[in-house]
């Protein structure tokens, strides 16, 4: 059965989400005074990785609100106590030097091209819907999608099976007609199988060897899927 239909995930995937992370928090350091607290800037970046990803788990397992999440990470990163409304201006100074930096992966547009109109796309995020699209709108990719899903207004996320189907139903399409493209070969490419789509590992940093769980298919370029989509619908 041929697949009809590609949905990405977003950061990381199509949009470099570490790089801007990167920058914008080396940045928004200096400016505020905080970065000579580090070792080095490799360390203050992996420290803002690390708090950024603590608590993104935690609100995707159910911990806290999206917005109390970045309150709690202001918190942490500014390393002294903040009021509700003192965390949101925080946030908001790391939010504005983190939006200078958005990028699309130079790769995503070509790829998008070769594979439309044979196969259609959506997106799955584990984020908001108001951010992704404000960030897809800024990227110039917002169009060149039918359907975004988000886990903070579908009430679940991604590895649930019901997120991805979630993204299947917009499209109007069922499982087995969808691969998901993700950047996490555990939540993103395995979660997908396990839900009846066809996962891809988009491994960018071209692992070696890879991380994937047995099984699961790995591209290291978006470059790559149209080929190993065709291989997929000649086996079937």
């Amino acid at each position: 059965m041929r697949i009809l239909a590609v949905v990405w995930d977003i950061d990381d995937t199509i949009f470099d989400h570490s790089g801007a992370e990167r920058r914008a928090a080396l940045e928004y350091l200096t400016a505020r005074g905080l970065l000579g607290r580090y070792a080095s800037p490799d360390a203050a970046a992996a420290h803002w990785h690390a708090v950024s990803e603590e608590y993104v788990d935690r609100y995707l397992a159910g911990e806290f609100t999206f917005l109390a999440q970045r309150r709690e990470r202001a918190r942490v990163l500014a390393g002294r106590p903040l009021t509700d409304a003192e965390a949101d201006a925080w946030m908001a100074g790391y939010l504005a030097a983190y939006r200078r930096h958005w990028r699309v992966f130079p790769d995503v547009v070509p790829a998008l091209d070769g594979l439309t109109p044979r196969r259609r796309h959506g997106l799955l995020s584990n984020n908001s819907t108001p951010h992704q699209e404000d960030k897809l709108r800024a990227i110039g990719l917002h169009d060149r999608f039918e359907a975004l899903v988000c886990s903070e207004e579908l009430g679940i996320a991604k590895p649930a099976p019901g997120a991805f189907h979630a993204a299947c139903a917009a499209l109007g399409l069922p499982p087995e007609r969808v691969a998901y493209v993700g950047d996490r070969p555990d939540t993103d490419a395995a979660a997908a199988d396990a839900a009846g789509l066809t996962g891809v590992w988009l491994d960018r940093g071209g692992a070696d060897p890879p991380r994937a769980p047995a099984g699961v298919r790995r591209i290291t370029s978006p470059g790559q899927l149209g080929a190993l989509l065709g291989a997929l619908d000649s086996a079937q």
